[in-house]
């Protein structure tokens, strides 16, 4: 089932808030005129998914009918995780592979420690394992928005971040260790809002917080709230941009995990 259009630069777009996410919409508005835009997504709503493979998904790709501007865009849904949106996507329906990924726009931020949780740059990962570079674009919103496909969020400043971004790493190569620009847009940004190259804070910026149940059988999920250390929290971090100075925060990340040390003094200490 691959397809076969015109040699013009060929964007994936994803989001793991799903095919009908409002967030995806702008992404691929803010898209559609770098390139040839195609689209796959998680059929449902699947936030906080990170690059997470389940063996539930059954494999079905499902097309759907997806039109924005009164264009027609190739668009696909999947009833598994956003990477795996992506990986079926590259394995199963480009035609060649992508020059851009852009997954997002999601509906919340998705800074500090625990990114690995995100779907949104979960997603981008799994593009960037496959060679092709990417952007994971997040809004910052409102807790009551995390879930939520609300057309009440205004989506219009992070779309000309995504676009912005997007058409310089269509014009430029970033170098050998950015596998995927992470970029997170305050709610009241507009295109005149500076943007700043940022570290993903060490900070956990999502703070867990106890069910409240009074029996271990009781079916309850954890709630959470935002939470920073104002005091310890490092000033060229995505937090620290993102909620104290009210800027875009653009953050390179890596694929190699790898820990910033010596590795003969990790060694000297295992001996």
């Amino acid at each position: 089932m691959r397809l076969h259009r015109a040699s013009r630069p060929l964007i994936l777009v994803t989001s793991d808030d799903g095919i009908q996410s409002p967030g995806l919409r702008a992404a691929v508005t803010a898209a559609l005129d770098l390139g040839e835009v195609l689209i796959s997504a998680p059929g449902g709503q699947q936030t906080s998914a990170g690059r997470g493979q389940p063996p539930s998904f059954d494999g079905a790709i499902h097309e759907v009918e997806y039109v924005v501007d009164g264009r027609q865009v190739p668009a696909y849904a999947l009833y598994g995780s956003p990477a795996q949106a992506v990986l079926y996507a590259l394995m199963e329906i480009v035609p060649r592979r992508p020059a851009l990924c852009i997954s997002g726009i999601n509906f919340g931020e998705n800074v500090g420690s625990g990114i690995t949780v995100s779907g949104t740059v979960g997603a981008a990962l799994e593009a960037a394992d496959h060679g092709v570079p990417s952007l994971a674009v997040s809004l910052e919103t409102d807790k009551a928005y995390h879930y939520s496909y609300s057309d009440d969020v205004d989506f219009s400043g992070a779309a000309h971040f995504t676009r912005l971004f997007g058409e310089r790493m269509l014009a430029r190569s970033m170098p050998p260790d950015v596998d995927v620009l992470k970029v997170e847009v305050p709610s009241d940004a507009r295109p005149n809002t500076p943007w700043r190259i940022t570290r993903v804070s060490r900070q956990r910026y999502y703070r867990a917080l106890s069910s409240g149940r009074r029996s271990l059988m009781e079916k309850r999920q954890l709630d959470y709230e935002t939470a920073f250390d104002r005091a310890t929290l490092e000033p060229d971090s995505d937090i620290h941009a993102l909620r104290i100075d009210r800027v875009v925060a653009v953050s390179p990340v890596s694929l190699d995990m790898t820990s910033r040390v010596a590795l003969e003094q990790v060694e000297v200490l295992l001996k």
